[in-house]
């Protein structure tokens, strides 16, 4: 458990912490082929590792120390063994990291003072290393762990020895939830009205209206009447900011005081006019107008699902019948109307981590009921009313091997990929340059680093 922490906040300490400008080097901790690590690393992650498990475990700088230089000796023979990473591929983890610093800080302004970068450019170079060097060391983990694979014997070998040691673990309550969905869309009518008044405010504004005024008077943006980012329809983006794909390419295809035709995204339509162009970045404003959906058309859409629900519920149609006919969530409607989760993959969700919404709605659920029609949306996608099916329900219990097999089949080979990396490192550590400061020599690591 302790390993895996660690090796979490690793990826995103490197991300994150390592894009901040080093004023001053205090002092090389260790150097792993041509890797070094500085104590400063050793401080910052410790600091990141302490608010994210909010001190619930104990760890080292010495425990921090060894899993860094794993990390790094992974890097080092990932170059030594030709390991290819593509640069586009590196550009897309960068420009992923950027829109989310930018996203979470409001402008790329705002992301060059916080890490203290002169420019979007010095930022990218760092991130493109910090990223290639994150793209080598899983590639090289990967390449280590490949053909790992575990038996049924090692499963059943795994699972007796922690029940032997009383170290079995416990699976928190789990649910498999299917849905059906009524997408609710604006009539014909009501978008070419919406379409239409913004036709008209471009208009006016072409004529000498001021547009921030057009768009607190009108916008359904509600960071317009804000003091932030937003405020009077005003946004500063790049080509990798957090913008809805519509808003960025319309407003990259504009020149500067230009005004867009109206145009379409997941929250409404639009209009935009380029105020500023600065390099990379454009200061654009937007009005977003929603179409107004009826009241007439929401009971529709929801009488529909309580019909639907009550047929189900008779055992007139099944769930399964009645998600093909009436369903309108592409996603799912082929899946039997089973829901993914996202974080797994798979069709499971923890009770303990699902989101809070969606938690309330089906928590008090037994298997086989269903929710009563309730409505939802998804910010920039879509507005709905759906029912869901708690399709099976597991308590909270302490893993039995048959149950369980699934599970424990994957910690079993989590074990044995650790143990294979381990063995590996073992190896890699007799003919790769380390220097260990006298600091931490004092240190007792689990592998021979010091070479003694």
């Amino acid at each position: 458990m302790k390993k895996n922490i660690i090796g979490i906040t690793l990826l995103l300490f490197f991300i994150g912490a390592k894009a901040q400008e080093r004023i001053k080097i205090d002092g090389v901790a260790v150097v792993v082929g041509k890797n070094i690590v500085l104590d400063s690393d050793i401080e910052k992650f410790k600091k990141e590792l302490q608010q994210r498990i909010e001190g619930k475990i104990d760890i080292t700088d010495c425990e921090i120390l060894e899993e860094v230089m794993i990390q790094k000796l992974l890097a080092h023979h990932a170059v030594i063994d030709s390991i290819v990473v593509a640069e586009a591929e590196v550009n897309t983890e960068v420009d992923r990291n950027i829109s989310f610093f930018t996203q979470q800080l409001g402008s790329m302004e705002k992301v060059l003072k916080m890490y203290g970068f002169n420019d979007e450019d010095d930022l990218r170079s760092e991130l493109f290393e910090i990223q290639k060097e994150q793209l080598l060391i899983r590639r090289e983990r990967a390449s280590i762990i490949d053909k790992i694979d575990v038996t049924p014997e090692e499963v059943r070998t795994y699972f007796r020895n922690l029940e032997k040691d009383t170290n079995l673990p416990e699976f928190s309550a789990e649910i498999e939830l299917a849905q059906i969905v009524k997408t609710l869309k604006p009539s014909e009518a009501e978008t070419n009205r919406v379409i239409s008044k913004l036709k008209d405010i471009k208009l006016e504004i072409e004529d000498g209206y001021s547009f921030r005024l057009k768009a607190i008077i009108n916008s359904d943006d509600p960071a317009v009447s804000s003091n932030g980012a937003g405020s009077g329809g005003l946004y500063t983006l790049t080509r990798t900011s957090g913008f809805i794909k519509e808003f960025k390419e319309v407003a990259f295809s504009l020149d500067e005081g230009e005004i867009s035709e109206p145009f379409e995204s997941g929250f409404g339509f639009h209009i935009i006019q380029v105020e500023k162009i600065k390099g990379q970045e454009r200061d654009v404003r937007h009005i977003l107008i929603q179409p107004k959906i009826t009241s007439e058309e929401m009971n529709a859409a929801k009488a529909e699902l309580v019909k639907i629900r009550k047929e189900i519920l008779e055992g007139t149609m099944t769930f399964e019948d009645a998600v093909i006919q009436f369903s309108d969530d592409i996603e799912t409607k082929h899946n039997r109307g089973l829901i993914l989760n996202p974080e797994s993959n798979d069709t499971r969700f923890d009770l303990t981590l699902m989101d809070p919404n969606l938690y309330g709605k089906v928590s008090n659920l037994k298997a086989g009921e269903i929710t009563e029609p309730y409505y939802d949306e998804v910010r920039g996608e879509s507005k709905m009313f759906k029912i869901i099916l708690l399709k099976s329900k597991s308590d909270a219990h302490v893993a039995n091997f048959i149950k369980d097999y699934e599970k424990i089949q994957q910690l079993t080979l989590q074990k044995k990929q650790e143990e294979t990396v381990e063995k590996w490192s073992k190896t890699k550590i007799l003919d790769t340059y380390i220097k260990i400061n006298e600091d931490f020599k004092k240190c007792t690591f689990k592998n021979n680093w010091k070479k003694e």
